[in-house]
């Protein structure tokens, strides 16, 4: 069992609106905070100054990787102290719903850049982008996996740049593989990615629980099974647990039931009592009342403002 493995295979893009750029120097674009998305921008050729707020700015080469992940807003530049007008401010050629091109500059040097704003909803996935710094670049050029980055980067600035059939879904899934390996390199090379959640997951035993209740969160726990599970007395296991997580283990078993009974909402239209049984209550009412307690809100109320159920 891997279960940081596992949370990383969780993150899988919702896309929002991918971008095939086209600058020239002296150029630069403003670009809006963009409330649960996370933005990401891949340099095919030329180069760029990326401005995050609180972050110092960085220069961005060809076959770079600069990952936004909070949605908060930033500027590229050509060059520091270029005028960057604001995003929807700017002609953009709309070639579909989630995919567009933008031409802009002064005609001067020229930048190619794939620029990407997406959603990521599955619980695991959420917690890991909440743990994420302002801004994370990778440099190809200090990879060890630089081979397989700059191969896939000339995958999606090909289909960006010739518009194949199913470009869409292509470009979605290599963003998936980019973003994964962003992540993977922030966790191996800053220390606080081995503390708290992410830290937990990589404990051999704790990990393993928490790997578990993601499978299977409606599995009746408690917390002598889940310390049977890997092999830890009830007592150890509750102590390190609430250690390592933050929360006692029965408060995080329905914290994350109740994480994926928000995700359900928002995408099927089952039944409330179809739902509260898949994710461990054996009626409705118990379901609807710990969902208020955590969430806030019924789970009716949840499912009336969501997009399936609007």
């Amino acid at each position: 069992m891997d279960p940081l493995g596992e949370a990383l295979y969780l993150l899988r893009m919702n896309g929002v609106l991918y971008s095939r750029c086209e600058f020239s120097a002296p150029w630069g674009l403003e670009l809006p905070p963009i409330e649960d998305c996370l933005m990401f921008h891949i340099v095919i050729s030329g180069g760029c100054w990326l401005e995050v707020e609180d972050a110092a700015p960085c220069l961005l080469h060809p076959g770079d990787l600069a990952l936004v992940p909070h949605g908060q807003g930033h500027r590229l530049l050509s060059e520091p102290g270029a005028v960057a007008p604001h995003l929807f401010d700017i002609p953009r050629e709309q070639v579909s719903e989630h995919y567009e091109i933008i031409r802009h500059g002064g005609g001067g040097a020229t930048t190619r850049m794939v620029c990407c704003v997406v959603r990521i909803e599955q619980p695991a996935a959420q917690q890991i982008i909440k743990l994420l710094p302002k801004m994370i670049r990778i440099e190809a050029s200090n990879s060890p996996e630089m081979e397989w980055i700059q191969t896939t980067l000339r995958l999606m600035g090909a289909e960006a740049r010739d518009l194949l059939p199913g470009g869409e879904t292509v470009t979605t899934r290599l963003a998936d593989i980019l973003l994964i390996q962003a992540i993977r390199s922030w966790i191996a090379q800053d220390p606080a990615a081995q503390s708290g959640w992410l830290g937990a997951l990589q404990d051999e035993q704790i990990g393993r629980a928490m790997a578990l209740i993601h499978r299977d969160a409606g599995r009746a726990w408690t917390v002598a099974s889940l310390a049977d599970e890997v092999a830890m007395s009830r007592s150890a296991f509750a102590a390190r647990f609430t250690e390592l997580v933050g929360e006692p283990a029965m408060r995080y078993v329905t914290r994350w039931r109740m994480h994926m009974a928000v995700t359900s909402l928002k995408e099927d239209g089952a039944p409330l009592g179809e739902l509260a049984n898949r994710v461990g209550y054996q009626s409705e009412a118990a379901f609807s009342r710990a969902f208020k307690r955590f969430i806030g809100t019924s789970p009716g109320a949840a499912r009336r403002t969501s997009p399936t159920g609007s």
